[in-house]
């Protein structure tokens, strides 16, 4: 189940088909079948009428752009190397 908001704001489940396939046909035709998830669809695949398995696409976690990650502190034996090299700097412009 997929949720999508509709132009009346409000959001929505909607079942979305799967693809049922067994698992000699997947085997034998796997790459058009990664084909279609890559697009979207996801694959059930079946063993002796029972399922086994299902391919879904990933999906994208939302990135967060790299000035807003919190940054790196550095430290060693308690003391904070990022402010030691901030130190360090300061000497080297007197």
């Amino acid at each position: 189940m997929y949720n999508t908001v509709h132009s009346d704001g409000k959001p929505h489940l909607e079942e979305q088909a799967m693809r049922e396939v067994s698992f000699t046909e997947f085997r034998m035709n796997a790459a058009s079948f990664f084909d279609s998830v890559e697009q979207g669809e996801t694959i059930r695949i079946f063993r002796h009428g029972k399922p086994i398995a299902e391919v879904v696409p990933i999906r994208a976690a939302p990135r967060t752009l790299s000035w807003k990650r919190p940054g790196l502190m550095l430290e060693a034996g308690g003391i904070s190397l990022s402010r030691e090299i901030l130190k360090e700097r300061r000497r080297g412009r007197q």
